[in-house]
């Protein structure tokens, strides 16, 4: 996706200044104020007034540039130190300085750079005010509602302006989603917006959950990467009972307005214009200001004289929640010296909730908190839903379930044909379900398990209620499901409830160690000889003994030797070429099955994010990890991306900082995706029927690992190759796919094996 222009700054202004030059990418700018310089120490090298009304230069990520020049960079700094400031030096050894002999810094003059960008912003702004015209007018006789969802961000902030000018009143209202965990700044920009919009005869409504966050954080267990329970339980549910409750319909269709930025990231890159079911179940969505990139944000605030958030001033980026665990290290720093009581309250939870000794504040500093993926080390968490499959029966224990299981159960339908038994033991009780029936059911297993996970973990967060769109579910005292159309809606949850979700323990600890290879990785040459010489390798290696000892790991858990045999497997690599990335992509999928360290690097690491060493540190002792064990695991992951692993498939780099970063990986043969769904299948219990949802969750526990998660793919990327999966080897797998329905089925007569068949019969690539 391409933005319309790009920028430079203006050494005359010391603003930016757009150019026509197409841009694929943009650096994000965002002003800097005088309140940030302080904060940070930048007052130790600079002169200049003490006034926040005029911004003084820019920043793009941790660059600081001033009239065209970078004159600082920052490095390093977590939630309680502050970022190291790096002054640059020219090509004499000499520091760059902002203005020359120490004078006082400029401010940027604001008009004169919105004058020299008034022809092109005027041209983005009739662009977009049409985009949002033609979507109005599409929809305006077929919807029930549209809304412009406000956050009192930048984004929000000049969507809705564009949207004023675009649509009559009385046709849309504005809806704040209210956390309860935003800046405090970010509320006084509700408050004045909330009286201006009125003043305006525009409709403004918040949306908040029953929930208070310090309420939330203890009954689900602090937020983390894999688990963000909290935005559906503080975002999503809230908006939908929110604007049920304005139309008076529980089946209401409406558009949002949403304001969605292609460069936020590369996530939100893969968006269209209009969307269906991607932000809300059931709603349209129109991301009016896509291609705007920030420095035209930015541009359009200051020629508008619209009201800037004061969180922007003080060094945030970014005005979403207050503490978040998908903040970066510097930002966490900025908030918690600009709101340090407010940030306290979600540290003493966090502290509270850690049921692991990590030494002093680390656990905070190095992120270790936001790694966690399920209830294991929370501090006094008890398992109140266990599920075991023994002697061919499925037993479901509950211990002081929090609603009654006759009430979900009846999401099921006719439940009375369901044969099992429920044995009361004072506030607990035993489900007992004959294995046979659930054999025969396969999908009723999972939906069996999500009654009792619910009854036994409910604490009435409204995400099932939203989810509902008949209205069959109330909490008004306690839980009541009327006149259920069993349309399995209030299913269509990670796992079945999300604070079960969050809670949970896993019912089997690794007792193998992460740590496979030591110090002691293999190398290109290795691989070349051996698949030159398959078994006659072994008469002449050459390798010392800890080569040895991590080539034959590496080979036998990748499926290439067996008791050091070479494989039948191994003969269809090296007809593939075992340098391709096809050759990678299955030995990929085997490791992640049989190989913990690779496995871990697949658990742990998310998609196009930098982890710095410390905070890979902190995540492996989370793992139960000794400190031999973190410094090979840490240092393995760059040699391990010299191999074709790294140089062909992509699956990782390693920063010159010494970061590492897993990527999207490269696969250019779709029968790959195949053989990982049926390993994943075989890795769990066979089930071979699954949701595109729970094939994409990151937030289930299970044994197997899915190809989403292994290659680093998300809904967009891999509806299209299921598709085409489908359509080329119906024989191995069907795909279904409508707005409210989405199965995939894997053939019960194929197995992982079958597939690598297909290979030996065409080692073409599919395209």
């Amino acid at each position: 996706m391409f933005n319309l222009y790009s920028y430079t700054y203006s050494q005359k202004t010391g603003g930016i200044l757009l150019n026509s030059t197409p841009t694929g990418f943009s650096k994000e700018p965002r002003p800097v104020y005088a309140a940030e310089l302080d904060l940070l120490g930048f007052d130790k090298f600079w002169e200049y007034d003490k006034q926040n009304d005029i911004p003084y230069m820019w920043a793009e990520a941790n660059a600081y540039w001033y009239r065209g020049v970078c004159v600082a960079k920052l490095k390093g700094g977590n939630l309680f130190n502050a970022p190291e400031i790096i002054i640059p030096v020219n090509d004499n050894g000499e520091s760059i300085l902002p203005e020359p002999n120490g004078k006082a810094l400029q401010v940027v003059d604001v008009n004169a750079m919105v004058e020299s960008n008034r022809e092109m912003l005027d041209i983005i702004e009739q662009s977009t005010v049409k985009k949002i015209i033609s979507v109005y007018t599409k929809y305006k006789d077929k919807l029930d509602l549209f809304h412009v969802a406000f956050s009192g961000g930048k984004d929000s902030a000049v969507l809705l302006d564009l949207v004023k000018k675009a649509l009559p009143l009385g046709s849309f209202v504005v809806v704040f989603g209210d956390t309860g965990m935003e800046f405090p700044d970010t509320y006084d920009v509700i408050d004045k917006t909330r009286q201006m919009c009125e003043a305006d005869g525009i409709p403004f409504y918040i949306a908040k959950s029953s929930l208070e966050p310090q309420e939330s954080w203890v009954l689900f267990g602090p937020p983390s990467r894999a688990l963000r329970w909290c935005c559906g339980v503080h975002k999503s549910a809230p908006q939908t009972l929110k604007l049920r409750a304005v139309t008076g319909k529980n089946d209401y269709t409406g558009l949002a307005f949403v304001g969605v930025r292609s460069e936020e990231s590369a996530k939100r890159a893969e968006y269209d214009y209009e969307n269906y079911s991607k932000k809300q179940r059931g709603q349209y969505s129109h991301n009016s200001i896509l291609e705007w990139t920030s420095a035209e944000v930015w541009l359009y605030l200051y020629a508008n004289n619209i009201m800037i958030n004061e969180a922007y001033k003080k060094g945030n980026a970014r005005a979403g929640c207050l503490f978040c665990p998908m903040s970066v290290k510097k930002a966490d720093f900025v908030k918690q010296q600009i709101y340090p009581r407010e940030i306290k309250t979600y540290l003493d939870i966090i502290k509270k909730s850690n049921g692991r000794d990590f030494g002093g504040n680390s656990y905070l500093a190095d992120g270790g908190w936001v790694s966690r993926r399920s209830g294991r080390d929370l501090i006094d968490n008890v398992m109140n839903c266990s599920e075991t499959l023994k002697d061919g029966m499925l037993t479901i224990k509950v211990t002081s379930p929090r609603s009654d299981w006759r009430e979900w159960i009846k999401t099921l339908g006719n439940f009375e044909d369901i044969p099992f038994t429920i044995e009361q033991q004072s506030n607990n009780y035993l489900v007992k379900l004959p294995e046979s029936y659930i054999n025969k059911n396969p999908t009723f297993r999972k939906l069996f398990k999500q009654v009792f996970r619910k009854s036994a973990y409910c604490v009435k967060c409204g995400v099932c209620e939203s989810n509902c769109n008949s209205g069959r579910i109330t909490f008004d005292n306690e839980l009541k499901i009327t006149n259920c159309e069993h349309c399995l809606k209030c299913h269509d949850i990670v796992d079945g409830c999300l604070a079960y979700n969050s809670l949970r323990i896993p019912t089997e600890e690794k007792a193998m160690s992460i740590n496979c290879f030591d110090s002691v990785l293999p190398k290109n040459d290795w691989f070349n000889r051996f698949f030159n010489e398959k078994n006659d390798f072994w008469n002449d290696h050459g390798l010392g003994p800890n080569q040895l000892k991590t080539f034959k790991r590496f080979l036998k858990d990748a499926g290439l030797t067996e008791k050091n045999n070479y494989t039948a497997l191994a003969e269809q690599i090296a007809a593939l070429g075992w340098e391709t990335n096809t050759a990678w992509g299955i030995l990929l999928i085997n490791l992640a099955t049989d190989n913990p360290q690779i496995r871990w690097y697949i658990s742990n690491l998310e998609i196009g994010m930098n982890y710095p060493r410390e905070t890979v540190i902190s995540m492996l002792l989370e793992s139960n990890s000794s400190n031999n064990v973190v410094k090979f695991v840490y240092s393995a992951f760059g040699k391990l991306m010299e191999l074709p692993l790294g140089a062909t498939l992509r699956f990782g780099y390693v920063t010159n900082e010494g970061n590492i970063a897993r990527t999207k990986c490269s696969i250019s043969d779709l029968r790959v995706i195949l053989y990982g769904l049926f390993k994943f299948a075989e890795k769990c219990n066979n089930y071979k029927e699954f949701t595109l949802a729970s094939l994409i969750s990151n937030g289930i526990d299970r044994d197997g690992i899915s190809p989403t998660r292994i290659f680093g793919l998300d809904r967009e990327d891999v509806t299209p190759m299921l598709l085409g999966l489908s359509t080329k080897y119906p024989e191995f797998i069907t795909v279904s796919f409508t707005h409210d329905l989405e199965k995939i089925t894997l053939a019960d007569y194929k197995t992982s094996a079958d597939v690598i068949e297909l290979f030996s019969e065409d080692s073409g690539n599919e395209q």
